[in-house]
Parts: C-alpha cells; structure tokens; sequence
C-alpha cells in the first residue's frame, strides 16, 4: 500500500476490480489446489474477502517477501513437505502456464529448496539493464548465479562494449518462485549474504548457504507487471 510510485497499489483499479483481486483470480486459473493473498495491510485483507479470496493477515515489519510467505505457511498449518507458488501481487496479467511449470518443477527435483523460471533475452538493452536480473545455468538447469550484470560475459565479443548478445543468448530471470515450505520456515533464519547485499537480489541468500534453485526456462515472457501509473495504463487496455 506504500508503494511511492504508485501509492495504494494492491487496490488499484482494473476493470472494476482491485488489482490484487485481478491477480488472485488470475492465479486460480492455475493447477494450483490453493490460491491465498498474503497481505500486510487490513484493507487488502477487505476488498479481497469482499471477493471472495482467501487471505491471511501477516506482520507488516518483515524484511523481504520470503519472510512473509513463512508466516503465511504457519498461519495456514502448511506441511514442510508441500509446495507453495509466490506470485507477486502486482502481476494482473500472470501467465498460468509459469505458475504450474514452477511448482511442477520442484516436485521432480529433490535436490532443489526453490524454482523458478527464465526466458531468452532477444536484445542488447535488456541485456544491459541492472533492473532486468540475469542468470546462467549448469548442465541440469539449475541456476550458477544471478546478477544484475551481463552475464555470461562474452570475452571477445565485449572487448569494445556491450553492442550484440552473445551466443547461445542470455536468460532473463522471471521473479516468480516455488518454494518448500520447510525451505520457507528456515530462510528467515539464514543470514544475510554478501552477494545478496551486493546484488540486492535475494535468491542469493539461499545459494549462499548452500541451496540451490532448479530454472524452468520458458518460451513465453512474463506479463507486464504494474509499478508506475504508466505501468497501470497499460494494464488496463488488456481488459
């Protein structure tokens, strides 16, 4: 609701419907068996009961999104072994395709506490834009690292400046992620990684101390999301 580019965002029209609603309903279009908003503010709380969705009311002093999520799996008596999918609040226009490929891909990696998903960038500004977050893979698609800065570094083609993409193209980081809720009850727990104050991008806190994160990558882009009053504009001429 503090948002300073776009204040009272959560509730922000869309067709006639508050955009926290719009992505709520959005998410029930997926496989998931529970859709719940995770709000910090009694007013999200409202409009969406007023709609019929689920909701939990949660601290509003967590530091990061992770967090919120652990209180909302305790709040909700979740099971340390089920799967939960964090989609942002923010994102009308969601692709229910990504919100299944998450959870879907954490049920057949073990190995991994999170997922997530990654597109191809196709051109050279977004490739050099520290807002859109990259990251590379290993052979088993799971995530090296992520960073705001061009990466995988193309030695020779860069020698002169970030002017074409290298081959094979560069991934583009969805921030849509699948969780196991023990990983959830466990992360606010962790410390704070020096890369992740760096980067500012959380996930490195989880490969920091040692847990990895399995990468769905994706044909499809995401949806815009709504950040600025432009953002919301563009959004609405969808519906």
């Amino acid at each position: 609701m503090a948002s300073s580019r776009l204040p009272n965002k959560p509730l922000a029209d869309i067709a006639g419907l508050p955009m926290v609603v719009r992505v709520a309903q959005r998410a029930k279009r997926s496989g998931a068996s529970r859709v719940v908003v995770a709000a910090d503010d009694a007013r999200i709380v409202d409009a969406c009961q007023a709609h019929q969705i689920e909701t939990v009311l949660t601290r509003t002093d967590h530091p990061s999104g992770s967090d919120r999520l652990a209180e909302a799996c305790d709040l909700l008596g979740l099971q340390d072994t089920e799967v939960v999918v964090n989609v942002q609040g923010d994102e009308p226009l969601i692709d229910t395709a990504s919100i299944d490929a998450a959870a879907e891909l954490l049920q057949t990696r073990g190995d991994c506490s999170m997922s997530t998903l990654a597109h191809a960038i196709d051109n050279v500004a977004d490739f050099a834009n520290p807002n859109v977050v990259k990251v590379v893979l290993d052979a088993r698609q799971t995530a090296l690292y992520f960073s705001r800065a061009p990466i995988a570094w193309w030695r020779d083609g860069f020698a002169h400046g970030v002017t074409t993409l290298p081959n094979p193209a560069p991934l583009r980081h969805i921030g849509l992620y699948g969780y196991r809720v023990g990983f959830l009850r466990e992360f606010p727990k962790l410390a704070q990684a020096p890369i992740e104050i760096t980067e500012s991008l959380e996930q490195l806190r989880a490969m920091w101390h040692g847990h990895r994160i399995a990468v769905h990558v994706t044909d499809h882009s995401p949806g815009p999301g709504v950040d600025t009053p432009e953002d919301l504009a563009r959004v609405r001429t969808f519906f």
